[in-house]
């Protein structure tokens, strides 16, 4: 695809995003009053947003122009964080962090598919040196501690000299024995043959019988052929069945990824030469300009000073550099403006004095009259203004900045010619105007020394004044730092190892095994389907389990989105904590690396197991918990790890684990949450599969954000074995009943679906594939010593959600709104009582 193509991809964007802001603007003035009506509002812009924000990365991802893409980076950012400021707000509507669009997805027309919120490539990529840094020194310290152990699969094992002659022998054996088998088989063949021919005698004479029988074989072969073939064809057509080659790669396909590689590397070249042209245009300018903007300054100032003198008989006092300098007074004003300001304040001055005076005159009179005007307000009344109360959104951080990226498209680039610009290379001109300022601050701060000078020599020489120190201007925080600072000094925490490098931090928790290396683990690997029986399920109130689809775009927003831009994490919605909550194998672990490998994350390891022993004693657990976020704040972003962190809250120690002390932590992370700030990017990440066993209310209190991760449900499943076997080798063919096998493996997890995969699917048995296709049987039978997750354990998940915090709200208000309804028709019916 051309520069003129993503430009044109651009210019559509960013007008559905223009009228989008419109249409936001508008209803965020409207009164809303029915829920109903206000999920559907927000879910409307929600889906919208994702669509933009889809195109916006798109385009970022593969535009060259460096100042475009610095606009479409502001952009996007704002974007992002709008999705998940409306995702908030969905959440506190609904009491639920599941939300279901679907006839709304049908308004639009628009596919499930469609709502997945794409993770930017940027995240890795403008890290992608940093990383693979990071990764050397990971590797390279593991490897000297020996912690980085082999992989068993390829470990040679050792046998004595007999027992290895032993096996050869009897392979050899074998073979000789299929080989003689193979000759004995041919040979008899040969002589069934010899009896055959000596059976029919003179009728195989005959040419014309041998030449039908032929025919009548070959026909009957070739309508299978046929028939087979059309069968297939059919099965296309009604997209049941992928087309041929469906699966390989394309050339168009390995071309665009040519161009895309390409394009990246003009991307770089296009930087360079942007931040190359920054210095070189600045010092340009200097050269050539900046001895006119010197002298033209000083001439605007010795302006200022005689025209304050013709009118007000004193030169004015010269502001402060802390203030601004003569920045302050001349900020795109004209002289003749300057001197109007000069009188303007001099009489608000005077006007604030008489004020001053009047209020402390009213002050030393006695009020009276303070508690006749309380009014006391009864609960009734209360419960009234909170019915009639409207539901209002939060004000947002995003908005303007998106109006701001909006406001500056259509001041610079939305009619732009850039018929020149071909390569799409930098805009030197624009460079230039941004300089030009710069140029011109740097040089004021120069003019301001000297005419100030000015001013005071100017002062002796015809006032014979002497020099007073200038007032600071109104509103400034001159001579308030150092009170301010005093004020807000708050309880720091001790640095710990303010003596110690970071590396040498960082190398001390990789030995002791608190910082691990993330495996390499894409979301998109998490395969799951949409759940496209939501809306349908809770409109006969019933709460539907989450779908996996519903489970990894939780997992972007609340964890891969703020973690991999600091924009959007210091201005979003705060998650400081996950909980992933599930059976045993659904890929709550997966999910966790997955969010280090899309971002760049370290991964801290404090689960209950891996700290046991380590750091011993109040002070050691100190140590520990302070090398940990010194560490993750130093190489953000970072991801705390705390695997089955029921047992960190546990409601009775088992007598077996009580020398681990699993409750090491329990006091110390809700310390910890409330020191993490906006600006760090760490997020604590619990994994659990049975949270029934911690203690409830502590255990909520830490985790933020709850997930539920189900068992897959047959759609996911169908594609779980479909991507699965494929991956492994495996070949998909009419034998291989992908439906049967899905239906029949109800209640089993992604963890087993893959292990019994790679269990059938060894070397010999993809070997084999091509005379024996695989079939369902072979995957059932290896399934019949794995225990399923019954519904009684999914049901325990959803009976325990329930009573954390949002579940609980998500329960009350189904049942307030049913009790609102029933009250509604006893009235009605209390009503046509009266009336009879």
């Amino acid at each position: 695809m051309s520069n003129l193509m993503y430009n044109t991809m651009w210019h559509q964007t960013q007008e559905a995003l223009n009228s989008l802001l419109d249409k936001e603007f508008q209803k965020m003035t409207e009164p809303q009053g029915n829920k109903v009506l206000v999920f559907q509002m927000l879910a409307t812009f929600y889906i919208k947003y994702v669509q933009i924000f889809r195109s916006m990365e798109n385009v970022y991802d593969q535009i060259v122009h460096p100042q475009k893409r610095m606009l479409i980076r502001k952009v996007l950012d704002g974007v992002m964080g709008r999705i998940l400021e409306l995702k908030n707000e969905m959440v506190e509507l609904e009491m639920t962090e599941f939300h279901y669009f679907d006839d709304i997805l049908q308004d639009l027309k628009l596919s499930p598919q469609q709502l997945d919120v794409p993770i930017p490539r940027y995240f890795l990529k403008e890290r992608l040196e940093v990383i693979k840094g990071r990764e050397k020194i990971l590797a390279k310290i593991l490897a000297e501690c020996g912690l980085n152990l082999p992989d068993m699969k390829y470990a040679v094992k050792s046998i004595a000299l007999e027992e290895a002659v032993k096996l050869i022998q009897i392979a050899e054996r074998a073979r000789q024995g299929r080989l003689r088998a193979l000759f004995m088989k041919q040979i008899f063949l040969q002589e069934c043959r010899a009896k055959e021919m000596k059976l029919l005698g003179q009728k195989l004479s005959d040419t014309s019988l041998a030449a039908l029988q032929i025919q009548k074989v070959w026909r009957g072969f070739y309508q299978c052929k046929k028939t087979v073939k059309e069968r297939e064809d059919e099965m296309v057509f009604l997209g049941m069945k992928p087309p041929p080659l469906f699966n390989e790669v394309s050339d168009a396909i390995v071309q665009s990824e040519q161009v895309k590689n390409l394009r990246n590397e003009v991307q770089l070249k296009h930087e360079q030469n942007y931040q190359e042209a920054l210095v070189n245009i600045k010092e340009d300018l200097r050269m050539m300009e900046g001895p006119d903007i010197k002298e033209h300054l000083q001439d605007q100032i010795r302006q200022w000073f005689i025209e304050c003198r013709n009118l007000t008989g004193t030169f004015p006092d010269y502001p402060n550099e802390e203030d601004g300098g003569s920045a302050v007074i001349f900020s795109n004003k004209t002289p003749e403006q300057v001197i109007e300001d000069v009188i303007a304040a001099q009489e608000e001055e005077e006007k604030l004095k008489k004020k001053k005076k009047k209020k402390e005159e009213k002050e030393s009179k006695p009020k009276k009259g303070k508690k006749e005007k309380e009014k006391k307000v009864t609960p009734k009344e209360k419960a009234v203004k909170e019915e009639d109360e409207e539901w209002k959104m939060s004000p947002s951080l995003f908005l303007q900045l998106m109006e701001e990226g909006n406001s500056i498209y259509k001041d610079m680039w939305m009619n732009k010619d850039e018929s020149w610009n071909f390569p799409q290379d930098y805009d030197p001109e624009l460079i230039k105007e941004e300089k030009r300022k710069e140029l011109e601050m740097e040089i004021r701060i120069q003019v301001d020394e000297l005419m100030r000078q000015e001013l005071k020599n100017l002062k002796l020489a015809v006032n014979k004044e002497m020099e007073i120190p200038p007032r600071p201007m109104k509103g400034t925080k001159q001579n308030k730092g150092k009170k301010g600072r005093k004020g807000k000094r708050g309880k720091k925490e001790k640095d710990l190892t303010a003596d110690r490098t970071i590396e040498s931090l960082y190398q001390e928790l990789v030995e002791e095994g608190l910082l691990i290396q993330p495996l390499k683990v894409n979301l998109s690997d998490y395969i799951g389907e949409y759940s496209y029986l939501g809306t349908t399920l809770r409109q006969v109130a019933i709460e539907p389990m989450p779908s996996l689809l519903d489970v990894r775009q939780l997992i972007t927003l609340y964890g891969i989105l703020p973690l991999g831009s600091a924009e959007v994490h210091e201005r979003a919605p705060l998650v400081k904590s996950l909980l992933l909550a599930g059976p045993s194998g659904v890929g709550k672990k997966m999910l966790v690396h997955a969010i280090c490998t899309e971002t760049g994350a370290n991964l801290f390891n404090l689960s209950a197991s891996n700290i046991a022993g380590k750091y011993p004693g109040k002070t050691g657990l100190q140590m520990m918990i302070h090398l940990v976020f010194k560490v993750a704040r130093q190489l953000q972003p970072s991801v705390v790890w705390i695997q089955d962190t029921e047992k960190t809250f546990y409601k009775k120690v088992p007598q077996a684990e009580k020398r681990l002390e699993p409750k090491r932590l329990k006091r110390h992370l809700p310390k910890l949450l409330k020191l993490l700030k906006p600006d760090d990017r760490i997020l604590i990440v619990g994994t659990t599969h049975r949270p029934f066993d911690a203690e409830l209310q502590p255990f909520c209190k830490v985790y933020q954000k709850i997930i539920l991760v189900p068992r897959p449900d047959y759609a996911s499943r169908y594609v779980l074995w479909k991507q699965i076997i494929l991956r492994n080798g495996g070949e998909l063919t009419n034998a291989l009943n992908i439906s049967c096998l899905s239906k029949v493996t109800d209640g089993f997890t992604q963890g087993q679906i893959v292990q019994v995969v790679k269990e059938v699917l060894t070397e010999r048995r993809i070997r084999q594939q091509a005379h024996k296709p695989l079939t369902a049987i072979e995957f059932i039978t290896m399934m019949t010593n794995m225990n399923p997750v019954y519904r009684e354990e999914e049901e325990n998940f959803k009976t325990w959600y329930a009573k954390t915090p949002l579940g609980k709200k998500r329960v009350l208000s189904l049942t307030v709104g049913g009790n609102k309804e029933k009250e509604k028709d006893k009235g009605k019916k209390g009503k046509r009582g009266k009336k009879k």
